[in-house]
């Protein structure tokens, strides 16, 4: 990747691993300054490298998130990537704690950012917002709080571009199917060899390829895309 002229601070939650750590690899490549949030950061490989900075937060914990803001500072560009799934739980065996919890994290969270974070956005006129969120979002999930929070982001994701449009700032959002990532350890081997049976390519989504349509639209992207859920399942779900 080429380095681009104009700097950026970019912020990205979950940055630490899996498609977020190639988001934060990416964003560096270009050129870009990252603030990276995470509650643990003992295996992060771009720990001490210049422009990279590291944030220990818990992002279940909503009422500590205006104090975060306030300690990272404007950015130009917030990815909400951080989220998780907990297919353990059964829709009729789901406890009350773990269900506000995924959807603190999946859900509330992600849109508290794009509130607190669209404000000096808004004074600048510019910002970009790009939003992590599921196939499970679009078709279901067995972990049904984590479909329906990743659904409440897409639809957040459409809502938000139609309010803050007009101050110069693009939300839009990714929907990947699996990806090759440790969330993949929560899931049984009968139901990923059954989803690969449904992709044209056999496999499960790389890291770097749902980070490359993630960055394109939180830089290269035209202004004129907002609001858009790109879909990234290999034909799983084509529409």
């Amino acid at each position: 990747m080429e380095k681009i002229m104009s700097k950026k601070r970019v912020l990205i939650t979950g940055g630490n691993k899996g498609i977020g750590l190639a988001v934060s690899r990416a964003m560096l490549e270009l050129g870009h300054e990252i603030i990276v949030i995470a509650r643990d950061f003992s295996d992060f490989p771009l720990g001490g490298l210049p422009d990279v900075t590291e944030i220990e937060c818990d992002l279940s914990k909503l009422e500590t998130l205006p104090a975060l803001v306030k300690e990272v500072g404007e950015v130009d560009i917030l990815i909400n990537n951080a989220g998780y799934m907990q297919p353990k739980y059964t829709y009729d065996n789901y406890p009350v704690e773990a269900r506000e919890h995924i959807m603190n994290v999946d859900l509330y969270a992600p849109v508290e950012l794009i509130n607190l974070f669209s404000e000096a956005m808004k004074r600048k006129k510019y910002g970009r917002i790009v939003n992590t969120a599921s196939i499970a979002g679009q078709i279901g999930h067995p972990d049904v709080w984590y479909g329906i929070a990743k659904a409440g982001l897409i639809n957040a994701t459409k809502i938000y571009a139609k309010l803050l449009g007009a101050d110069g700032i693009t939300v839009n959002c990714v929907a990947p199917s699996p990806t090759e990532t440790d969330m993949q350890k929560d899931n049984s081997e009968e139901r990923k060899k059954e989803f690969k049976k449904t992709v044209v390519s056999g496999r499960f989504a790389q890291a770097e390829e749902v980070a490359k349509a993630i960055v394109w639209l939180a830089t290269d992207c035209p202004e004129y895309i907002t609001g858009i859920c790109l879909d990234i399942n290999n034909c799983s779900y084509p529409r």
